[in-house]
């Protein structure tokens, strides 16, 4: 409808502008005018100019070429192309409809050209993704010895943001120090940008801190840095001292606090992002909704993510993946399905997104069939060719159900090279499924491609431990000494109050730490009368059995549980955030304890989301 309604617009534009046309036409004639026509052709091109401009920009703001190019056809019939004016008006029409070529041409027949100009054709190029271009055009500014002002300056900045061009970034920062222009508010903005984008967030940093001015553009950009470097903590410092300034919070920062609230799995604080979101008006931005029920999933709250889900009108691919990308995630498989039938019956086709995300939802719930449907789906009936992240998906697939010999041979068949997250995948499933030999050949090919990642080594040594080579254990482990390759310590976070308390194996920095560990002994021996019984066999230490008790004893989520059954109403779920995969002797003790203290208990590995209560796991025992 709303592609009717501006063509209909259009229609009628071009239908006012028709006899104005036709008589701008009838005084521009092909042949050569007589001398005593010179003068009405002058009268006509002084007349017909206001005009001629006032459509240029109405094509502009519309994002109509074909009514712009007829425009620009009476521009020269009437003689004012060589006018710096029109011509300007013209490459901004030209930009505005993507139409960059003709822009240039524009701007290259223009026999005089203003600091607009300049200014008008940069902002082009950058604009349309011809950031290399944008830059050429400015060395060409500087060596015909054209003056440039700080629009010139930020817009070639951003096309260094784009193409994260440090080194002509930190020569522009140079120059605007320079020339003074460096606290202007657009060129520290566009500055502080590219530092961020390419990584450099402690110069954005300090670009931001040395603004006398600063505009909500310049505080959204330094939100969407410290997100974009994962500086979520940071990120959401400084969404809140906007807040408490008073400043108008746009949709851009917004998006930014919802996705720094995901990436720490702080539920409260998005809540509360949440709130503002609906104060400012912008509830019914698809995008931004998007992130937020991106945030709900990663926080363990899939109930409340399908809940905004549904209060949208109007979906698009983005929404539609986000929700079913979040169902993946939980595990949720019948839903996934679901929701895929259902976006086709809405009129929407899946994406290569949409595919990775249902793909995932199969190799989480080991439904080989389904997963091999849908990989063919994909080419027969969408004409989508699956990329490297799908044939990972499907490995993983093949992997985890056991049939690993079928996922080496896709491996070896893929029509891409090997990434490490396949030969990683793979050397878990081996683990699983105690496969040594394909183990060996999965390592070899990760510490090709991966030689620092110590988490490899720790894998492949864990598996030579279950088959008890305590040997090759030993090499191992003096091969990672040698190097002084660290491993990952696994870490566990919960959030309580507002706050977020984090735990390590064996942890003594929390102030109620003695408080933990007693409460911890007591639920211990009430689950051991309820049945569990700790699984030495999932610690692979070559120490005694008594010392393997206590290593998984003071496991960090069991720590973070603990902490939470301490402070968190009797009637609220426990969410528990890990930085690693969950081991099994935890995975035991998570479900008794679901059913001895009556709570649901909500795990975020790096793998997927397990939801225990009951004394079952959503995984259903395929982890």
């Amino acid at each position: 409808m709303k592609t009717l309604r501006r063509n209909e617009g259009i229609y009628n534009t071009a239908q006012n502008y028709h006899r104005k046309f036709s008589a701008i036409t009838r005084v521009a004639r092909a042949d050569r005018p007589r001398p005593q026509e010179c003068l009405v052709l002058v009268e006509a091109r002084d007349t017909y100019t206001p005009l001629l401009h006032q459509i240029l920009q109405s094509c502009a703001k519309t994002g109509a070429p074909m009514e712009g190019k007829a425009c620009h056809g009476q521009i020269i019939r009437v003689g004012l192309q060589a006018d710096t004016l029109t011509s300007n008006m013209l490459i901004n029409m030209y930009s505005k409809c993507s139409l960059v070529d003709c822009a240039g041409k524009v701007f290259d027949e223009m026999p005089e050209r203003s600091l607009v100009s300049w200014n008008t054709m940069i902002g082009s190029l950058t604009q349309n993704g011809e950031e290399q271009k944008a830059l050429r055009l400015f060395l060409q500014m500087r060596r015909e010895g054209n003056h440039f002002s700080e629009f010139t300056v930020s817009s070639v900045l951003c096309a260094c943001a784009a193409k994260c061009a440090v080194f002509e970034c930190k020569q522009l920062h140079a120059l605007a120090v320079k020339l003074a222009m460096n606290l202007n508010v657009y060129v520290g903005t566009a500055l502080l940008d590219v530092y961020a984008k390419s990584g450099l967030i402690k110069d954005a940093s300090s670009v931001f801190a040395s603004l006398p001015e600063r505009s909500e553009v310049t505080w959204s950009s330094m939100v969407a840095g410290y997100v974009q470097n994962e500086l979520y903590e940071e990120a959401l410092m400084f969404f809140h001292r906007a807040k408490m300034m008073g400043l108008k919070q746009n949709q851009f920062t917004i998006s930014s606090a919802i996705c720094a609230c995901a990436g720490l799995a702080a539920l409260i604080e998005g809540k509360q992002v949440h709130a503002v979101l609906y104060k400012t008006g912008f509830g019914l931005n698809i995008f931004i909704v998007s992130s937020l029920i991106d945030m709900y999933a990663k926080c363990g709250s899939i109930k409340e993510a399908y809940h905004v889900f549904r209060g949208m009108d109007e979906t698009n691919t983005v929404l539609w993946n986000t929700m079913i990308s979040g169902f993946a995630r939980h595990a949720c498989s019948l839903e996934v399905m679901i929701l895929f039938e259902k976006m086709q019956q809405m009129g929407t086709f899946p994406s290569e997104v949409t595919y990775v995300s249902v793909l995932t939802a199969c190799s989480h719930m080991g439904l080989v069939e389904s997963g091999r449907k849908y990989f063919n789906l994909m080419i027969t009936e969408h004409n989508l060719s699956p990329n490297v992240v799908h044939y990972s998906c499907m490995v993983d697939l093949f992997g985890r159900s056991g049939l690993l010999l079928e996922a080496y041979n896709l491996i070896e068949q893929m029509p891409f090279d090997a990434t490490a997250s396949m030969w990683g995948s793979l050397l878990a499933s081996c683990r699983i499924h105690g496969k040594l030999h394909l183990a060996e050949v999965a390592a070899k090919h990760l510490s090709e491609i991966e030689p620092n990642n110590a988490g490899n080594h720790i894998l492949l040594s864990n598996i030579y431990a279950a088959n008890k080579k305590w040997d090759e254990v030993a090499r191992i482990r003096k091969l990672l000494k040698e190097s002084e390759l660290k491993k990952e310590r696994g870490k566990s976070w919960i959030e309580i109050k507002d706050k977020v308390h984090s735990f390590m194996v064996g942890e003594r920095k929390h102030a109620r730490i003695a408080e933990i560990y007693s409460k911890l002994d007591c639920l211990i021996e009430e689950l051991k009368i309820m049945g569990y019984k700790t699984e030495t066999e999932h610690d692979l230490h070559y120490v005694g059995e008594n010392r393997k008790h206590e290593l998984l004893r003071h496991h960090s989520e069991k720590l973070a549980l603990t902490l939470g059954l301490m402070c968190l109403p009797s009637n609220a779920s426990i969410r528990i955030m890990k930085n690693l995969r969950i081991c099994g002797d935890c995975h035991s003790f998570m479900k008794i304890a679901s059913s001895c203290t009556g709570r649901e208990i909500i795990v975020r590995d790096t793998n997927r989301f397990h939801h225990f209560k009951n004394g079952c796991c959503s995984c259903r025992e395929f982890w």
